[in-house]
């Protein structure tokens, strides 16, 4: 994909998680399906910050220094420091969709010499500018999907025989 394909697909993304959690009530945003899962404001949360330091951080840095270290980070424990099942989701929403404006024009911005350039990640070996755009239209896709499967799962059991029409995993 062009970095302007992934933009177009970054831009949409942004937009379904923003108008989801401008939809949801504080309580529905804030319930989780199971014990250990996140609730709709962690995905998002986790969204920011693989945002941040996964992917335009990233980038960032690999079109300002050659071949760098790129950092790993610890997600569990930054969703725990987050604590976004404590935020009112438009709080949420607004911090996304501040982000996601920056970093749709560094993406749309960046020139195709510049795609193979990369950095090295300690678990993963060299990344490469071309791999974290697919990676990052990737990693959206499964966390909004994760994010509308949980509303899915809140509504469930109060759709009474209307859950004939279904399965639950749908």
């Amino acid at each position: 994909m062009t970095p302007s394909e992934v933009a177009d697909l970054l831009e949409m993304s942004g937009r379904g998680f923003a108008s989801t959690l401008q939809a949801l009530s504080p309580e529905v945003a804030s319930w989780r399906p199971a014990p250990d899962e996140w609730c709709v404001n962690e995905v998002v949360g986790h969204v920011i910050e693989a945002e941040k330091r996964g992917f335009a951080g990233r980038i960032r840095h690999i079109l300002h220094e050659p071949e760098p270290e790129l950092e790993t980070w610890d997600n569990i424990a930054v969703a725990k420091e987050r604590n976004d099942c404590a935020r009112p989701p438009q709080e949420l929403k607004d911090e996304l969709t501040e982000l996601r404006d920056v970093s749709v024009k560094l993406v749309r911005s960046l020139k195709p010499e510049q795609m193979q350039r990369g950095g090295m990640h300690p678990e993963v070996g060299r990344l490469t500018i071309d791999e974290l755009l697919h990676e990052w239209v990737h990693h959206d896709g499964n966390h909004l999907r994760q994010a509308l499967g949980n509303v899915q799962a809140y509504v469930w059991p109060h759709m009474g025989n209307a859950r004939r029409f279904s399965r639950p995993d749908m």
